[in-house]
C-alpha cells in the first residue's frame, strides 16, 4: 500500500458549500476534519475540530439549506469544539467521495486545513489506483502532491501532519538554530524573516510542535504495547 499527501484547493475555498460558509466566519480556525464519510443516498457526514466562537457558527449553519443536522460536541476549552454535520450533496466534496469509492482508496483523517483555503489529505491505496484516481479528479480542483510514500497504519511523516503554514514556521526555526543550544534566534527575528508577527511565530511553532509530540507518543506507545506482546 501507498499513501499520497495532497494539498487539494477547491475553487470556492470549501470542500461542501457548507464548509466553504464556514471559511468566511470571521476569526473562526478550521483545525481539522477528524471524519469524512458519504451515505447511498449521496448525503454525507463531517466531524470538525474547530476554534473559535460557536454561537457564530450554530448562527451560519442553523439554517444553512445543506445542512440536514448538526451537533457541538465535547467543548475542551473555552473556544476549542467538536461540529457534527450531516449535510446534503455538495461539491467537490460528493466527487471526491465518489472518486475514493471508485478505486478503493482511504481517506487518512484528520484532514488539516493549509492557509490558503486547501485541505492537506493523505490518500491510501495501491499505487495505480491512486495514479489513476488522480487523473479523474476535475480539472476545477487543484491539486498538489507533497509526498508519496509506503503507507504503514497508525503512522506518517510528522510534518506532513503540518498545514504549509506550519510547516514553513517550523522548518525556518530549525534552519536558523531555533531549537539549538544555545538558542542562535529569537521569535521576534524569526518572525522577521516570515514576515509576520512575533505572536503568529507562536502560534504556529506551539500547534506544530503538539502535533508532532502527540503523534510521536502514540507511535512510540503502540511500539511499545507490540514489543510486550511479543514477550
Amino acid at each position: 500500500m501507498r499513501y499520497f499527501d495532497l494539498v487539494l484547493t477547491p475553487e470556492h475555498n470549501g470542500i461542501h458549500p457548507v464548509d466553504a460558509q464556514l471559511a468566511t466566519i470571521e476569526g473562526l480556525e478550521r483545525d481539522s476534519l477528524l471524519h469524512i464519510d458519504a451515505f447511498g443516498d449521496g448525503t454525507g457526514v463531517l466531524l470538525y475540530r474547530l476554534v473559535g466562537d460557536k454561537d457564530a457558527v450554530v448562527g451560519v449553519i442553523e439554517d444553512h439549506e445543506d445542512v440536514i443536522s448538526y451537533d457541538i460536541l465535547d467543548v475542551e476549552a473555552e473556544d476549542t469544539f467538536h461540529l457534527y454535520l450531516h449535510v446534503h450533496p455538495g461539491e467537490p466534496a460528493g466527487t471526491l467521495m465518489a472518486l475514493c469509492y471508485e478505486f478503493a482508496l482511504i481517506i487518512d483523517t484528520p484532514i488539516e486545513f493549509t492557509d490558503r483555503g486547501g485541505v492537506l489529505v493523505t490518500i491510501v491505496g495501491t499505487h495505480d489506483m491512486l495514479r489513476e484516481a488522480l487523473k479523474a479528479v476535475p480539472d476545477h480542483i487543484n491539486i498538489s502532491i507533497q509526498q508519496v510514500g509506503q503507507y504503514s497504519p497508525g503512522t506518517r511523516d510528522m510534518l506532513s501532519m503540518l498545514t504549509e503554514r506550519q510547516r514553513e514556521v517550523f522548518e525556518t526555526a530549525v534552519e536558523m538554530g531555533y531549537y539549538d543550544i544555545p538558542r542562535q534566534v529569537n521569535q521576534g527575528e524569526l518572525a522577521d524573516r516570515l514576515d509576520c508577527a512575533p505572536s503568529t511565530v507562536d502560534e504556529h511553532l506551539r500547534k506544530a510542535e503538539s502535533k508532532m509530540l502527540s503523534a510521536l507518543l502514540r507511535n512510540t506507545g503502540a511500539e511499545t504495547d507490540e514489543r510486550h506482546a511479543s514477550n
